[in-house]
C-alpha cells in the first residue's frame, strides 16, 4: 500500500474523470480503460519481452509470494474486482521491467528475499511512467471547436484556382464586390484665431490714426477748389492773367495743385500701396493712379507739342484725392469710436452673436471682438473685383482713342480723362461714411459693432430673439396682492419662489423679494416640468405644485372661485386644490415701446422666447405699440431660444448697457448700414463703369470741349450726392 502522500501524485490523472480517487485499480484495467490501440500495442511489447527474458533463465526458482507490479502503484480492492490471472508466460515475475512513477523509489515496496545473495541478477531496466503511459487526455472547449472550424472554412475560401471558371449568365454564385468605397476626406482642422492685442492700445492707435488723417483734410478740399474756381471763372468768361496766356502756363499750375494735393494726402498713397501688398484693389488705389497719369500729362502738355491743346484733368485729380482723404478719414473715426467702446469694459453686460433663428443676446466677452473686427468688409471685396477691370479697360481703350487713331501725343491725355472718370469720388465713402456714422451713434447708446462681417452675421436674417427680461425689465413687474387659500402665507410664498427661480422668468425677482420680506424659505423643485398651455409643474416636499395662468388650472381640473377675474394673475394649486392668488401687474416702459416700433420701421421681426405664461403677444399689443408684430413660436421652441442666452458665442457686437433699445439698435443699425453699403457701393461702381464709357466715346471722337475738366468734376460730384444721403439715414432710426 501506499502512503497518502504518493496518492496525491495520481491526482492529476484523475482530473475530468467520474473515477473516484479513493479507489484502487490496476495498471492494466486503467490502460484498459483509457487506452487506445497504441497504448495496448506498447503494454504487448512489454509482455512480449517479459516472456522473452523468462525462457532464457535456466535456474528454475521456487515461487515465492511477491507482490504485484502492480501493487507498487495501488492495491486493487479484495472484494468488488477480481484481479486477472496472468498469462503462463508471466511466472518468473522476477526478471520483469519495473515502472516508476515521478517522485518514487524503490524503497518504497518491500523487495523479495533473493535465497542467493551472491548471485545478483541485474537490476530490471527502469521506464518513466511518461514515457510508458499515454498522455491524459486534453479537454477541448467549445469555443476551439468553433475558432477551427471557422479557421478551416476561411483557408478554403483563401485558396482559388490560377484560372477561375467563366460564370455562366444565369450562375447562381454570387459576384464578389470589386468595387472600393473611397474613404470620407478627412475634415480640416479649424483653423486657430491669431492672439489679439489689447483693445485699449487698438483704441489709441485708431485714435492718433484719426487725427492724423483729418487734420489734412481741410486743406485738401482748399487745395482742390482752386483749379475748380478757376476754371469755373473761366468758363464763364472771365479772362485770368497768366493763366490765360498759354496752356503751358495752366498746365504747370495744374501740376503744382496736383503735387500741393498729393503731398497732403498721402495718407491715400500708403493705403494703395498697403492694399496692393494684400492683393486688394480698393478706390484709393484707382484714385493714386489716376493722380500719377494726370501728373504725366501735366508734363507731357509742358514737354510734348504734339498733344492736343486742351486743359488736363488735374483739377479731377486733386479732387479725387482730397475726398479719399476724407473717406479716410472717416474710416479712422469709425474704429477709433467703435474699439473705445469696446475697451471700456473686458466683461461687458452682454454680446450679440448669430444663431439659426437670428440675433441672440448673450453674456458678455470681448475675446474674438477684434479678430472679428479687422475682416474685409464687402465693399473692399466687390470693388477688388471689379476695379482692375476698369483700370485696365481705361488703358485699352486710352490706346485705342489715341495710338489707334494715329494720335500717340494724346495717349496720356486720354487715359487721364478716361482713368478719372473711371476713379469716381464715391469709392473710397462707400464704405467709410456708412461705418462711421453707425459708430459714432452707437458709440453714445452704449455699443459696437465688429466692423462689416459683425454687422452683417447679425443682421442677415432681419430676425431678432427678445425674452422676458427684454420686453419687462426689472422693476415693470410688480405685485399688487396675494391670497392664500388654506395654506400658510410663508409656505405659498416659498413654493411660488421655488417655481419662479426653476421656470427662469421675469417674476424670480419678484417672488424671491416677496419671500424674503414675509419670512419665507428656500426651496427646491424637483422634476419640473413645462406645460404648452401656460403653466409650471413641480414637486416640493412630495407634493405635487402647479403654477400659471387661470386657464392653465382650469385645464389641470383646479377649481377655482368665481368672482376672480385676473387677466395677469398668476395662481398656485398644491396636490391639485388652489393654495394662492397673486395679482401681478406688468408695468410698459418706453425704452422698449421706442425699440419696438423702431424694429417695426425696420422690417425686422422679434422672436418672442418668453417663459412667463402671461407675456404672450395679446399682452403686448396691450402694453405696447398696438401695430407691434412678434413671432410666437411653440413651448419647446422658446424655453429652447431663452437658453441660448446662457450660452456664449462669437461677439459680433457688444451691449454695455442693459434693456432692448440698446439691443434693438445695435441689430437695426448694422442692417441700416449693410444696406447702404451694398447700395453705396453698387452706385459707385456703376458711376465707375459709365464714366468709363463715357469718357472712352467722347475721346476717341475728340470731343474735349463737351469733356472738359470742369464739367468732369461736375459728373463725377453727382454721384457722390445720393452716397451721402444714404450714409446720413444710417444713423437715423
Amino acid at each position: 500500500m501506499t502512503s497518502k502522500d504518493h496518492e496525491k501524485i495520481y491526482d492529476p490523472l484523475m482530473e475530468g474523470t467520474d473515477v473516484p480517487a479513493d479507489g484502487d485499480f490496476s495498471l492494466e484495467e486503467i490502460l484498459a480503460e483509457y487506452g487506445t490501440s497504441r497504448e495496448q500495442k506498447i503494454l504487448r511489447d512489454v509482455e512480449r519481452t517479459i516472456s522473452a527474458e523468462a525462457q532464457e533463465q535456466t535456474p528454475v526458482e521456487p515461487e515465492v509470494e511477491t507482490p504485484a507490479p502492480d501493487a507498487e502503484v495501488q492495491e486493487a480492492p479484495p472484494k468488488e474486482e477480481v484481479p486477472t490471472e496472468p498469462p503462463e508466460e508471466k511466472e518468473p515475475r522476477r526478471s520483469h521491467k519495473r515502472i516508476l512513477f515521478p517522485g518514487t523509489y524503490r524503497g518504497h515496496a518491500a523487495p523479495p528475499e533473493p535465497e542467493e545473495p551472491e548471485e545478483e541478477p541485474e537490476p530490471p531496466e527502469e521506464i518513466p511512467l511518461e514515457e510508458a503511459l499515454p498522455r491524459s487526455p486534453h479537454p477541448i472547449s467549445l469555443e476551439e471547436v468553433v475558432g477551427s472550424t471557422v479557421d478551416a472554412v476561411m483557408e478554403e475560401e483563401r485558396r482559388e484556382p490560377l484560372i477561375r471558371p467563366r460564370l455562366g449568365l444565369f450562375s447562381r454564385r454570387k459576384l464578389e464586390e470589386t468595387e472600393q468605397i473611397p474613404q470620407p476626406p478627412e475634415e480640416p482642422p479649424e483653423p486657430e484665431e491669431p492672439p489679439e492685442p489689447e483693445l485699449a492700445e487698438v483704441s489709441e492707435a485708431c485714435g492718433r490714426a484719426w487725427k492724423s488723417h483729418r487734420s489734412t483734410v481741410p486743406a485738401a478740399f482748399a487745395m482742390a477748389l482752386v483749379p475748380i474756381v478757376i476754371l469755373a471763372a473761366e468758363a464763364y468768361g472771365v479772362v485770368i492773367p497768366w493763366w490765360s496766356d498759354a496752356l503751358a502756363n495752366r498746365a504747370a499750375a495744374l501740376l503744382g495743385c496736383l503735387i500741393l494735393s498729393a503731398l497732403l494726402c498721402r495718407q491715400v498713397f500708403s493705403r494703395a500701396l498697403h492694399q496692393l501688398r494684400r492683393h486688394r484693389c480698393t478706390g484709393e488705389v484707382l484714385i493714386a493712379l489716376s493722380a500719377l497719369v494726370s501728373a504725366g500729362d501735366c508734363a507731357a502738355a509742358l514737354l510734348s507739342p504734339e498733344r492736343t491743346a486742351v486743359t488736363p484733368y488735374a483739377a479731377a485729380a486733386c479732387t479725387a484725392l482730397a475726398f479719399a482723404q476724407w473717406g479716410l478719414s472717416r474710416l479712422s473715426q469709425g474704429r477709433y469710436e467703435t474699439m473705445r467702446t469696446a475697451a471700456l469694459d473686458d466683461e461687458p453686460s452682454y454680446l450679440v452673436t448669430e444663431t439659426d433663428q437670428g440675433a441672440c443676446k448673450q453674456n458678455g466677452a470681448v475675446r474674438g471682438f477684434y479678430n472679428t473686427f479687422k475682416s474685409d468688409d464687402m465693399p473692399t471685396l466687390w470693388q477688388t473685383a471689379l476695379l482692375p477691370i476698369v483700370a485696365v479697360g481705361s488703358l485699352v481703350f486710352a490706346g485705342l482713342s489715341s495710338l489707334g487713331q494715329g494720335r500717340s501725343g494724346d495717349f496720356l491725355l486720354n487715359w487721364s480723362a478716361i482713368l478719372s472718370a473711371g476713379a469716381t469720388f464715391a469709392l473710397p465713402l462707400s464704405w467709410s461714411l456708412p461705418f462711421s456714422r453707425l459708430s459714432r451713434h452707437l458709440q453714445k447708446a452704449g455699443c459696437a459693432v465688429a466692423g462689416w462681417q459683425g454687422a452683417e452675421k447679425i443682421s442677415a436674417r432681419r430676425e431678432l430673439i427678445v425674452t422676458d427680461v427684454d420686453l419687462f425689465p426689472p422693476g415693470t413687474i410688480q405685485l399688487n396682492g396675494a391670497k392664500a387659500f388654506g395654506e400658510e402665507l410663508p409656505k405659498v410664498y416659498s413654493y411660488a419662489a421655488a417655481m419662479a427661480r426653476c421656470a427662469g422668468c421675469g417674476l424670480e425677482r419678484v417672488f424671491d423679494d416677496l419671500c424674503r420680506s414675509e419670512g419665507g424659505w428656500r426651496e427646491t423643485a424637483c422634476d419640473f416640468s413645462f406645460y404648452e398651455e401656460g403653466g409650471y409643474s413641480a414637486t416640493i416636499r412630495g407634493e405635487s405644485v402647479l403654477m400659471g395662468s387661470a386657464s392653465f388650472m382650469r385645464k389641470m381640473e383646479v377649481r377655482l372661485p368665481g368672482n376672480i377675474n385676473l387677466k395677469t394673475g398668476v395662481f398656485l394649486a398644491v396636490d391639485r386644490q388652489l393654495a394662492a392668488v397673486f395679482a401681478v401687474k406688468y408695468n410698459a416702459s418706453e425704452n422698449v415701446d421706442f425699440a419696438l416700433r423702431m424694429i417695426r420701421r425696420s422690417r425686422m421681426m422679434p422672436i418672442l422666447a418668453s417663459r412667463d405664461p402671461n407675456i404672450t403677444p395679446a399682452l403686448l399689443h396691450r402694453k405696447f405699440y398696438k401695430k407691434v408684430k412678434v413671432e410666437y413660436p411653440d413651448l419647446s421652441t422658446r424655453v429652447a431660444l431663452s437658453e441660448a442666452e446662457m450660452d456664449r458665442g462669437a461677439p459680433r457686437a457688444l451691449l454695455l448697457r442693459e434693456g432692448l433699445l440698446p439691443y434693438a439698435e445695435a441689430v437695426v443699425g448694422s442692417r441700416r448700414m449693410c444696406a447702404a453699403a451694398r447700395r453705396c457701393t453698387g452706385l459707385s461702381l456703376l458711376g465707375s463703369a459709365l464714366g468709363t464709357l463715357l469718357a472712352f466715346y467722347l475721346t476717341s471722337l475728340a470731343e474735349y470741349r463737351l469733356l472738359s475738366p470742369l464739367s468732369l468734376v461736375a459728373f463725377l460730384l453727382l454721384w457722390v450726392l445720393p452716397v451721402l444721403v444714404m450714409a446720413d439715414r444710417v444713423g437715423r432710426y
